[in-house]
């Protein structure tokens, strides 16, 4: 450390924890005091490795929490007024974990006094955003009153800082004081803070506090929502078409839990004007195509355009949320047509976002699970194999739904439901075999097995029984032909006709067992092992433990 080579110095700092498990005495006595000397000159390598050692040494509790403190903290302490942002973040993560460690005198001492003395005197910005954010970290550490007396004046003027990046920060952290304080101080100090904050001139500012009144919903009352938040909700609303922008983003991320969070006090024609605000996000940037286009528009255009994606692609992440703010049973008057538009929407994150949400929809129509079957067909046949393999994740539960939710269910009716559903299933499959993405078609062939459940036996043996059977012997990829013997098991288990049974376990014996490449014989031996997994011993030992005995004595050592 001495030697004033930065590489040797970084190089001792890294193996600090270490040390500190062999001999913490030694340790503390003759190397920490260097290092502190040290890092006054040292360059950002070194300080950035010593934040990550320090945290290192406190969560393996090499030593005791009080001791920690008594070594460590000041040096901790000393660097977070560091020149370097990146420095002074490193060193804050580590004091935050602290916080969490020390017991509440130590803290009260050693942070919470000098930092209310501080704060109103620090020059620098980068040392007023680290106050903001060690205030947000106290607040769950001491009583309420405490949190009032000494740490609510200086938020509150850090609130009120002259650079809006303070203002932006402390905004942030309110969440956390307001959890710390309850919601009696939250209604009377909190709140008007973040009014005052939602119409500050920096944009920054007001998303932060659009952000914290939308995660603090739950503390406030009705009074508080109906006559504070919803003017301001509404407020961002309006003006985020024309002014801001940046709050299109996040207001249409965070629109389904507003709308759910504000249900109880909206009245009917508020509850319809957030709904068509909804309905005219959903559909942003696909109605303008008017045809002028001119070259300096389309530099703005594709900024704009990337941001319209977002808006629409949180307005299908927000779907679910939507289905249950205007009820389920007005889906099909309501909703029905945007979701339509969605499913159909032109750019691929939109439609695998849908995809991945399909199954929450289909679980909130319940009965009325009948009105989306299209929409199942279409994101089936779907050109990108995201959405196929998003979709796919929930395929068993979708479908189950689907013929068991229509009102008409009898066992004749298991088909009827669907017209459409098993084409699009073997063109879902076709499409993932030629993609080279092989994990889609493994996935998309293990959930395939549901198949016995939702359509006939003869249905499959025709249409899937036979290509899980042409996927084994011919492609190339182990998981995919494993996954497809499973699930030609499974069809083998459900299917009740005798001589259909047979046909397929002759050609099991045949073209795999007694195939010409080794490579099939191996496959013969995995289906065995499902076999015996979904069958009886009898059936195994009547079928195909003599074809598997006469393995034993192959030319091929693999396969022996």
């Amino acid at each position: 450390v001495s030697s004033g080579q930065d590489i040797q110095g970084t190089s001792v700092v890294a193996n600090l924890p270490v040390l500190m498990r062999q001999n913490p005495a030694e340790t503390l006595r003759r190397v920490l005091p260097k290092i502190r000397e040290v890092l006054h000159v040292a360059g950002v390598e070194m300080q950035l490795t010593a934040a990550v050692s320090f945290l290192t040494v406190l969560q393996e509790e090499s030593v005791s929490i009080h001791t920690y403190s008594h070594s460590f903290l000041h040096i901790i302490l000393q660097n977070l007024e560091h020149r370097d942002a990146g420095v002074s973040n490193a060193w804050l993560e580590t004091l935050l974990a602290v916080i969490e460690a020390l017991p509440k005198e130590t803290v009260r001492h050693e942070i919470l006094n000098p930092l209310v003395s501080k704060a109103q005197l620090s020059p620098t910005l980068q040392s007023r955003l680290v106050s903001c954010k060690i205030m947000g970290k106290l607040a769950n550490k001491f009583e309420a009153h405490i949190i009032k007396r000494e740490i609510l004046p200086l938020v509150k003027s850090l609130c009120q800082d002259v650079e809006y990046e303070v203002r932006t920060c402390m905004c942030r952290q309110l969440e956390h004081i307001a959890q710390g304080i309850g919601t009696e101080l939250t209604k009377t100090v909190v709140l008007p803070e973040l009014v005052e904050l939602a119409r500050d001139e920096g944009s920054s500012v007001r998303l932060a506090a659009f952000e914290t009144l939308v995660n603090l919903l739950d503390m406030f009352d009705a009074d508080d929502r109906s006559q504070t938040v919803l003017p301001l909700v509404k407020s961002f609303c309006e003006k985020s078409f024309k002014a801001d922008e940046s709050i299109l983003l996040s207001l249409s991320f965070h629109l389904g839990k507003l709308c759910n969070g504000l249900y109880g006090i909206f009245t009917p024609e508020q509850h319809l004007r957030f709904l068509e605000f909804y309905k005219k996000l959903s559909t942003l940037g696909l109605q303008q195509e008017n045809g002028h286009n001119d070259n300096q528009l389309q530099l703005q255009t594709l900024e704009q355009e990337k941001k319209y994606i977002s808006v629409r692609k949180n307005c299908a992440y927000n779907f679910p949320a939507m289905v249950v703010f205007v009820d389920p049973k007005n889906f099909h008057l309501e909703l029905y047509s945007i979701f339509f538009c969605l499913c159909h929407d032109p750019e691929v994150p939109i439609r695998y976002t849908m995809a991945i949400s399909f199954y929450e929809v289909a679980k909130l129509l319940n009965s009325g699970v009948y009105t989306i079957h299209k929409e199942l067909v279409t994101l089936l046949q779907d050109e990108s194999l995201e959405v196929l393999d998003a979709l796919v994740g929930h395929l068993p539960e979708i479908l189950e739904l689907m013929t068991n939710g229509g009102e008409n269910s009898g066992s004749e009716s298991k088909l009827l439901s669907i017209p459409d559903l098993i084409p699009a299933l073997t063109t879902a499959e076709q499409r993932a075999a030629t993609s080279l993405k092989w994990r889609t078609h493994e996935k998309l062939l293990q959930k395939y097995a549901c198949l016995p459940h939702i359509i006939s036996s003869d249905q499959i043996y025709y249409r899937f029984l036979h290509r899980m059977l042409t996927i084994i012997l011919t492609n190339n990829v182990l998981p995919v032909q494993k996954a497809a013997a499973r699930t030609l098991c499974v069809y083998l288990r459900y299917n009740r006709k005798q001589e259909q049974r047979h046909e397929v376990i002759q050609k099991l014996i045949e073209q795999l067992g007694q195939g010409k490449s080794y490579w099939n014989r191996l496959r013969f031996l995995d289906t065995c092992e499902f076999i015996m997994e979904l069958f009886s011993k009898s059936f195994f030992c009547k079928y195909f433990f003599l074809p598997v005995l006469e393995l034993t004595h192959d030319p091929v050592a693999n396969v022996r």
